[in-house]
């Protein structure tokens, strides 16, 4: 997995990317004209202190490195986590977020079919 780590490449994909909402998250997707996926996760200070944020990357990367086969190569790829994310993450279980991570990337490919 190789990871987005500047502002600016975050920033182009915030801009000029698509994007798809879930329950727990946003993701957000573009293009990178490569042969491989580039991702970053994101939880801001608002949805909870430091346990809350790290749970909530580590389950989105175990998703990711589970689910990497599944996807499309060639994009880059922003996990946003939401608010109801961070309020609910001492009960959130993996297939809870699994779920809804499934129904955004299910939206994704139907909107670029």
């Amino acid at each position: 997995m190789i990871n987005l780590k500047k502002n600016r490449e975050f920033q182009i994909i915030y801009n000029s990317g698509q994007k798809s909402f879930g329950y727990y998250s946003l993701i957000f997707f573009k293009e990178n004209n490569t042969k491989f996926n580039r991702c970053g996760f994101v939880v801001s200070k608002k949805t909870g202190n430091a346990v809350c944020r790290n749970r909530l990357k580590r389950l989105f990367r175990e998703y990711y490195r589970l689910h990497e086969n599944e996807l499309k190569l060639g994009y880059d790829i922003i996990f946003v986590a939401k608010r109801t994310a961070g309020e609910k993450f001492k009960t959130l279980t993996y297939e809870e977020m699994k779920k809804d991570l499934d129904r955004v990337l299910k939206n994704i490919k139907e909107k670029n079919s």
